[in-house]
């Protein structure tokens, strides 16, 4: 019973703090198990968890510092601007073929991970032919978050890495049955969006618009003049390794699915091929990897805290004590069903609290409970991903608040027009995994 309060008042006081903002994630993940394991008597021991906790994720700490690295060196080099340049050539003044191609371009940029980054590149690429045409920018707000949350499902997203961490699992095992769910959510969001484009077109009709830049310069007689610079640096373009840097991409990535290496591995490999294939003066080298520091450190420490936390708590007897509390209250009848109830209230979990508080205080408990009906820790780690495009929703994501100040669109607007669409994908998702075989519709009493 001690165990079970120390269990339950860690994790209560921790989303407690993160979510009034008292105290940074990073520093709540570290200072919060260590006081609670020394009001339990752990103190002698509480060294050798917090190592163990962190020598079981140390491998996703390291995929995630490479990855963060290798797509910084790609968007550097300039990967991604000619699917830009495209996109904007084909979509001229249809609306149509506009939102189709914010949502391709979200998809594509999306990939780093990196939420922030992708809705900077697509507002100030695609809001100003938006505004000349008159069209809803909620639509433009509302596809982009969609393909952020679902692309951000790869090992080197936060969710992903999260649960991972969280549950001591390897993050290619969470990520790599998955790829036929996200491509079948991919499809439903570009099914949305030809909807939503349709909407439009036959609102507003196809329009005659001069070249590229024309459009652009004529955007701030409608629109906010916030639209952000984005940053190119044309001495670090490299269009003439665009053919490379697209094959290096798609070695990695087929790499990846096919499980020739351990992740961690081959991000390091990659990312060191990319830098000197780019860069190969030593001293850019340097600069390149200063220039994305600031990303690793906000991330992987992170990472590294989460070890601190599930270390103790494991350690400790914390979640086992806390596992078999939560089986005393769910109905016998309802426990095989574990997997679809996390994959169900991940969508209003990590709604009303972040990532790491769901990931890091709730699901390992779901997880420790499952057991018991045979759902394994990576089945469970799979459901909870499912509400990753609600999540997105929350008013406690930053990059949300970023996405919706540049687009210039009331926060509330964005909430109500985008979660019908939002809480679809979701259900899509979580037909799809059931389908696939991701995690059981039943476990079993092991």
């Amino acid at each position: 019973m001690l165990l079970t309060l120390l269990g339950f008042g860690m994790v209560i006081t921790f989303m407690t703090l993160i979510m009034t903002k008292r105290l940074s994630p990073l520093v709540a993940l570290i200072l919060v198990p260590i006081i609670f394991a020394l009001l339990g008597g752990f103190g002698s021991g509480i060294d050798k968890m917090m190592l163990d906790g962190i020598r079981k994720i140390a491998p996703t700490g390291v995929m995630l510092m490479f990855a963060i690295l290798y797509f910084g060196v790609m968007i550097d080099a300039g990967l991604f601007d000619p699917i830009v340049g495209r996109i904007l050539r084909a979509v001229k003044g249809d609306p149509l073929k506009i939102v189709v191609g914010t949502t391709v371009l979200a998809l594509v940029i999306s990939l780093d991970g990196d939420g922030s980054t992708t809705y900077m590149i697509v507002v100030a690429s695609m809001l100003p032919l938006y505004r000349r045409l008159k069209m809803n920018a909620l639509s433009m707000t509302c596809l982009a978050m969609l393909a952020s949350g679902v692309m951000n499902l790869t090992p080197w997203g936060g969710p992903t890495a999260r649960a991972a961490s969280a549950l001591h699992v390897d993050a290619g095992d969470i990520f790599v049955p998955l790829v036929p769910v996200m491509g079948v959510a991919i499809v439903a969001i570009l099914v949305l969006a030809f909807c939503l484009g349709l909407r439009e077109r036959r609102r507003l009709g196809v329009l005659s618009l001069p070249d590229g830049a024309s459009v652009h310069a004529g955007y701030d007689e409608d629109g906010p003049k916030n639209l952000p610079e984005i940053e190119v640096d044309q001495d670090l373009r490299r269009p003439k390794l665009l053919w490379v840097n697209a094959g290096l991409t798609l070695a990695l990535m087929v790499s990846l699915v096919m499980g020739v290496l351990p992740l961690p591995v081959l991000f390091m490999i990659a990312f060191a091929i990319a830098l000197v294939i780019n860069y190969p003066d030593l001293a850019e080298q340097r600069r390149r990897v200063a220039q994305h520091a600031g990303n690793v450190l906000s991330v992987v420490s992170l990472i590294f805290a989460a070890g601190i936390f599930t270390g103790i708590l494991s350690g400790t007897g914390m979640v086992e004590a806390m596992s078999r509390s939560l089986l005393a209250v769910i109905p016998d009848a309802m426990g095989p069903y574990l997997a679809g109830i996390t994959a169900l209230v991940s969508l209003p979990f990590t709604f009303f609290m972040s990532n790491d508080a769901f990931y890091f205080g709730v699901l390992p408990i779901l997880s420790e409970a499952a057991q018991g009906y045979g759902i394994s820790p990576v089945e469970m780690a799979r459901a909870s991903l499912v509400g990753q495009p609600v999540h997105l929703l929350s008013p406690l994501v930053p990059s949300t608040y970023l996405l919706v100040g540049l687009a210039g669109v009331d926060f509330g607007d964005h909430q109500r027009y985008s979660l019908k669409w939002a809480t679809m994908v979701c259900l899509v998702m979580l037909a799809a995994a059931l389908a696939f075989g991701l995690f059981p519709l039943v476990g079993q009493v092991a």
